[in-house]
């Protein structure tokens, strides 16, 4: 009888690499709806009657507004339903948020269609981890991480080639009917082929309450706060780039339709630097890597400004890629390690804790990015100018963080 029901539980859950695929899916989704639209935000501000180029970014940075909001929200909210009704509810809503886009007659159709997205994707991005660890432990986990983790570093590099693929043959509604139509297909397969992993005596009470003196919580922390606020600032610098890229790669530097080319290149660069980080934090320390990379950025900008100033804010383009792969690799370096020291001390909060300190460094990311991006003037002033000043002020932030450390572990 036991066997017998052993056997049915094998056939109702996925396979090793069933599960893996499903998962990368679930959680890639969120950088194909921001980085496939770059190549169409010339489209769609013409269509929809925007009048200042800068403008056009809200539809980039206005997810991240949802994905703060979000995260806030569907960890927790997991934690009291069950991982699937979580999931469900996301996903309905992105999917609204996507068919709003679709609809968009106005651009503040369009962006609150993307705000819908954005608050919607949250939910995989947010409880997929907790799907891993609900179903594996230790290396095995580890295992299945480090394949998603592959995954996300790939989609980013593919997912403006794909919005330009749709653009040569339709037009930029195709690529929000093109997200519908993967998160349909995802959900459906999540929902036939993903049990319920959180039993219902493992579930936990939901409440407001619990999210703010977490919050209350975490600003007590200061390694926490700290690192939290770095990870903002640095996240914010890299959504300026962002918000910016099709401007400047593809009107600044006529880039054209080449532009994908250039922004999966430079992805290349943060994602090399994901991997190498896992063999230089075992050696390094998580310490060491952030305050040797925030330096490495800091110096390498301060050079690019005065190349800028130089060349009236329009340097080789060949000048701009080497400078951009450089910093994007530091940034690769960071975010890993920023984060990882953000949650260290949060071990008896580390679920809502997650949700957290990802959703107030999303927050802080999405308003520093959305005044740099506007901030574009057809040079590259602005984002060096910029990152200067966000990796000088990070520096500041971090030695404030571990100033009142009596011993500072080697981490």
């Amino acid at each position: 009888m036991q066997r017998d029901k052993a056997v049915e539980k094998s056939r109702r859950e996925p396979a090793y690499g069933e599960f893996v695929i499903l998962v990368s899916l679930m959680t890639s989704l969120a950088a194909l709806a921001i980085d496939a639209m770059l190549p169409s935000l010339q489209r769609i501000g013409s269509d929809l009657n925007v009048q200042n180029g800068n403008d056009r970014q809200l539809v980039v940075s206005i997810l991240f507004l949802g994905m703060a909001v979000g995260q806030l929200f569907f960890g927790p909210l997991s934690d009291k339903t069950g991982r699937k009704p979580a999931i469900y509810a996301g996903y309905a809503l992105f999917i609204a948020g996507s068919l709003l886009s679709v609809l968009a007659i106005n651009f503040t159709m369009m962006l609150l269609g993307r705000l819908l997205q954005g608050v919607g994707i949250s939910s995989p991005r947010a409880v997929t981890v907790a799907l891993v660890r609900d179903r594996y432990a230790g290396r095995a986990m580890a295992r299945v991480m480090s394949f998603v983790m592959t995954v996300f570093i790939l989609v980013p590099m593919l997912a403006p080639t794909f919005g330009q693929a749709i653009l040569m043959f339709s037009g930029w509604r195709a690529i929000f009917l093109s997200f519908m139509l993967m998160a349909i297909v995802t959900l459906i397969w999540f929902a036939v082929r993903m049990p319920e992993t959180l039993a219902p005596e493992n579930r936990s009470a939901f409440s407001l309450k619990q999210i703010f003196s977490t919050i209350r919580a975490i600003f007590k922390i200061r390694i926490t706060l700290g690192y939290t606020i770095t990870t903002g600032l640095i996240l914010g610098m890299f959504l300026g780039y962002l918000n910016s890229t099709q401007q400047i790669f593809q009107e600044q530097y006529a880039l054209g339709a080449s532009f994908p080319l250039y922004f999966a290149v430079l992805s290349l660069s943060q994602g090399m630097a994901s991997l190498a980080n896992t063999r230089a934090v075992m050696r390094f320390g998580m310490r060491y890597l952030v305050g040797r990379s925030l330096f490495f950025i800091f110096g390498l900008s301060i050079l690019a400004l005065g190349i800028a100033l130089l060349t009236a804010g329009h340097p080789p383009l060949w000048t701009l890629m080497l400078y951009l792969m450089l910093t994007f690799f530091g940034i690769g370096i960071l975010f890993g390690n920023m984060n990882a020291l953000a949650m260290e001390p949060l071990g008896h909060l580390a679920g809502i804790g997650a949700a957290v300190v990802g959703s107030l460094s999303t927050l802080i990311s999405m308003v520093l990015g959305t005044m740099i991006g506007r901030s574009y003037n057809g040079t590259i002033l602005p984002l060096v100018t910029s990152i200067v000043i966000l990796t000088g002020l990070s520096i500041f932030v971090v030695r404030w963080t571990e100033s009142d450390q009596k011993s500072i572990p080697t981490a």
